[in-house]
């Protein structure tokens, strides 16, 4: 159990400087995912936690102590890595037991620590193979069971799932999430998968360029990102983002993206003539059901360029008043190129930003 802490954390590669002033608080028994594009820094965030790298500036502790200065070895910290560095000579006990081995803890122990690990990880049929014997997934949980055997204060994950197939990250997600429900460590996740960071995290880290961006759960930074970096990176199908204008009349506010006209329920201060950036979540659009339920104002007319059935969802990219929008439709919308639909927005989730600074406006 820990809480970690990041105080003004800088990392510099000679003369590059990759993180930026970094402040950030992990409670104890978080599960933290950090998220954002190759390159934002991310993973260099976690290799100062593990004691990897060096901090150029700034202060990380654990329990609130300083690890500045401590040896890997000694950060009570456990790394699963990407590509995850099993010994491939050494059978799946041996693997899992090798930190202890190495810390001269008695056979008996050892093999009382492994045994629970493997029962957690459901590996006890696999512990007298070698690691090529193994499924990618199996071989994941061998590295997570090298990591739980030392029961560290906190588990660091460096995007362990990004070698395995689709539907294979699908069931290690619902099991990492099970091992943190049973484990209680404080666990801190890098990902550029933004549906791993919506579906494992208690808390989102967005970062771009060594800038933390934003931080909270992730209903908040779907729902209320804080610019439009957030908006755009978070969400699958990403958002529609358009230049609109705004006009004021009689006291009522309304947007204009081209020729399309949408009330603002929420008008949130906007003043006749202001250039605006509007952004519509793919999921606000309704069809069906869905549509009866909002106002006659807030539904539109449009033509379908392409319709894909995801089982119980449709994505449809459809055109309306020369304005081409993405929308993530529940049930199985039937249309074909060049047909007409009805569909509705939901305007009380519409986004605002400010054209020039890029910052939401709230």
């Amino acid at each position: 159990m820990a809480q970690v802490e990041l105080r003004n954390v800088v990392k510099r590669f000679g003369s590059t400087q990759v993180v930026h002033g970094a402040d950030l608080i992990i409670e104890d028994n978080e599960f933290i995912v950090l998220v954002g594009p190759s390159g934002c820094g991310k993973s260099t965030i976690l290799r100062m936690i593990a004691g990897l790298e060096s901090v150029s500036g700034g202060e990380i502790c654990i329990d609130r102590k300083p690890i500045n200065e401590v040896v890997p070895k000694d950060r009570n910290v456990a790394m699963v890595f990407q590509n995850y560095a099993l010994y491939p000579h050494m059978s799946v006990f041996d693997n899992i037991a090798f930190s202890l081995k190495m810390a001269r803890l008695p056979k008996t122990e050892i093999a009382e620590k492994v045994a629970q690990a493997a029962d957690i990880l459901e590996l006890t049929p696999y512990l007298h193979r070698k690691p090529a014997e193994l499924s990618g997934g199996q071989r994941q949980r061998v590295a997570m069971g090298r990591a739980i055997v030392r029961k560290p204060a906190v588990f660091l994950f460096d995007e362990p799932l990004s070698n395995l197939d689709a539907q294979l990250r699908t069931q290690m997600r619902m099991e990492l999430k099970k091992l943190h429900l049973k484990m209680k460590t404080t666990t801190i996740y890098v990902t550029h998968d933004q549906v791993e960071a919506m579906t494992l995290a208690d808390k989102i880290v967005i970062l771009k360029d060594g800038y933390i961006q934003q931080v909270g759960s992730p209903i908040e930074v779907f729902e209320r990102p804080i610019n439009r970096f957030v908006a755009s990176f978070i969400g699958n199908p990403p958002i529609n983002i358009f230049p609109a204008s705004v006009a004021v009349q009689n006291g009522l506010v309304t947007a204009h993206i081209g020729d399309l006209v949408l009330p603002v329920p929420k008008p949130l201060g906007l003043i006749n003539g202001q250039d605006i950036l509007i952004g519509i979540r793919p999921d606000s659009i309704k069809a069906g059901h869905g549509l009866s339920a909002l106002p006659d104002e807030w539904k539109i007319h449009g033509k379908v360029i392409v319709s894909e059935i995801l089982g119980g969802q449709s994505l449809l990219e459809f055109t309306t008043s020369g304005n081409t929008i993405i929308a993530e439709l529940e049930g199985r919308i039937l249309k074909r190129h060049g047909d007409s639909i009805e569909l509705g927005i939901d305007l009380n989730r519409l986004l605002f930003f400010d054209p020039v600074t890029e910052q939401a406006i709230y």
